[in-house]
C-alpha cells in the first residue's frame, strides 16, 4: 500500500514524498482510514511504529478539506514537553503545504510566546494538560470549536497523574467530536477513561510488531558494581549512542557525572533540568557530541531518535509496562536494537514480571563483576 492509496490530499502526499515516505507503516495503514472516516479509535502502538504520523496526517487532511472555522479545531494532548515538541514538528512538516496553523504549549517555559501564537489563531493545538488548563483558566484558550481530540501516550498520562485533569478538560469540549487514543499499554484506569469518552471506538493493536527486532538481555550484578559494569559495557561494546535509564533524578545526575569522569561524554536528562538545558542535551545527543543520555522515565517520553542501537536499564523498572516503554526507544521501525538490563538482588521481582510478558526470558549475560 502507498500513501496515495489512502486518498490523502495532494499537498500532504507531496510533503510525504519530499521526505521519501511512500508507504505507510502498519499502524498508519490501520489507523488512517478509520480516522478519515470519522470513527473514534483506541490504538496500542509502541514507539517507532509511525504512531505520530498515524494521527497527524489524517487530522491535517480532515481539517484542510472541511469548512474553516475559528478557534482550536483539533487538540492533541501529550504528557511531556519533549513529546509536545516532537508532535508539533511532525505537524509542521506534514502540513507545510496547507493553510493550517499549529502550535505547541507546555510548562517549564514562559507562556508569553505561546499566548502570542494562540492569539494569532490556531487550528491544531498540541498541549500538556497542566499548561492547557492554565491558559483555559486565563481565558486565552477555548475548546468550544473542537472537532477532534487526541490523547497520545494515555498510559503515561495515568502515571503522571493527569487523568483527573483530562476528565475536567473533556467537559469543556463539544460532545460531538471525534476521539483518538494512543497508548503503548492499556491499564484498566486508562480503558475506563477511554470508554467514558469514546463512542464505539475501533480497537487497533500493532504493539508486537517492533519487539522482534530488539535483543533483550540481563546482567545480574550487585548494586555497588553497577557503575563499573556500565563503564565496562559501554567501552567493550563501543557504544557511541545509548540511553541509560535511572529511576530517580538524583541517580541520573550521579551516573552522568561518573561516566564523564571516566572520559565517556554523558548528560543527565530529567524534569529538574530547565527546558533549555533538556533541549540542549537532546541536541548534543542527536549530533553524537554526547555519547550517553542518562534519563528518567517521564523525561524520556517524547525523545525521538531515529537510529538508537542501545538502551540500558541501569535500574530495573518497577513495572513491566515501564520496561516496554523503555525498550521501545531502540529497535525502531524494524531496525535492530539491544536492550540491556542491570539487575541486583533486590530487583529480581521486577525481572520476573518482565520475563512474564516477554516471549522468552531475557538472556543472562556474563561479566567481570559477578
Amino acid at each position: 500500500m502507498t500513501f496515495k492509496e489512502l486518498n490523502l490530499s495532494g499537498p500532504i502526499i507531496n510533503a510525504l514524498a519530499e521526505k521519501g515516505y511512500q508507504s505507510p507503516t502498519p499502524i498508519q495503514q490501520e489507523a488512517i482510514p478509520h480516522i478519515l472516516s470519522g470513527k473514534d479509535i483506541v490504538a496500542s502502538a509502541a514507539t517507532g511504529t509511525g504512531k505520530t504520523g498515524s494521527f497527524c496526517i489524517p487530522i491535517l487532511h480532515l481539517l484542510s478539506t472541511r469548512k474553516s472555522q475559528s478557534g482550536v479545531r483539533a487538540l492533541i494532548m501529550v504528557p511531556t514537553r519533549e513529546l509536545a515538541i516532537q508532535v508539533f514538528d511532525n505537524l509542521k512538516f506534514y502540513g507545510k503545504n496547507l493553510p493550517l496553523k499549529s502550535t505547541a504549549i507546555y510548562g517549564g517555559v514562559s507562556q508569553f510566546n505561546q499566548v502570542r501564537e494562540i492569539r494569532k489563531g490556531v487550528d491544531i493545538l498540541v498541549a500538556t494538560p497542566g499548561r492547557l488548563q492554565d491558559l483555559i483558566d486565563q481565558r486565552v484558550i477555548s475548546l468550544k470549536s473542537l472537532e477532534i481530540l487526541v490523547l497520545d501516550e494515555a498510559d503515561r498520562m495515568l502515571d503522571m497523574g493527569f487523568i483527573s485533569n483530562i476528565r475536567k478538560l473533556v467537559k469543556l469540549m463539544p460532545s460531538s467530536r471525534q476521539n483518538i487514543f494512543f497508548s503503548a499499554t492499556m491499564p484498566a484506569e486508562v480503558l475506563d477513561l477511554i470508554y467514558s469518552i469514546a463512542t464505539a471506538p475501533v480497537r487497533i493493536n500493532v504493539e508486537s510488531s517492533v519487539k522482534v527486532s530488539i535483543n533483550q538481555s540481563v546482567y545480574h550484578v550487585s548494586r555497588e558494581h553497577k557503575r563499573s559494569l556500565l563503564k565496562h559495557v559501554i567501552t567493550e561494546r563501543k557504544m557511541s549512542h545509548v540511553i541509560v535509564f535511572s529511576r530517580t533524578k538524583y541517580s541520573a545526575d550521579k551516573i552522568a557525572e561518573d561516566l564523564a569522569k571516566a572520559g565517556i561524554s554523558a548528560e543527565a536528562f530529567h524534569g529538574n533540568k530547565s527546558q533549555n538545558a533538556r533541549q540542549r542535551a537532546l541536541t548534543n545527543f542527536r549530533k553524537s557530541s554526547t555519547r550517553v543520555l542518562v534519563a528518567t522515565d517521564i523525561a524520556a517520553r517524547g525523545i525521538d531518535i531515529a537510529d538508537l542501537p542501545f538502551v540500558i536499564n541501569y535500574e530495573m523498572p518497577e513495572s513491566a509496562d515501564t520496561y516496554t516503554h523503555r525498550i521501545g526507544r531502540t529497535g525502531r521501525a524494524g531496525k535492530a536494537g539491544s536492550a540491556l538490563s542491570f539487575c541486583d538482588r533486590e530487583e529480581r521481582g521486577y525481572l520476573n514480571n518482565i520475563n512474564r510478558i516477554s516471549k522468552k526470558n531475557l538472556a543472562v549475560m556474563e561479566h567481570p563483576y559477578q
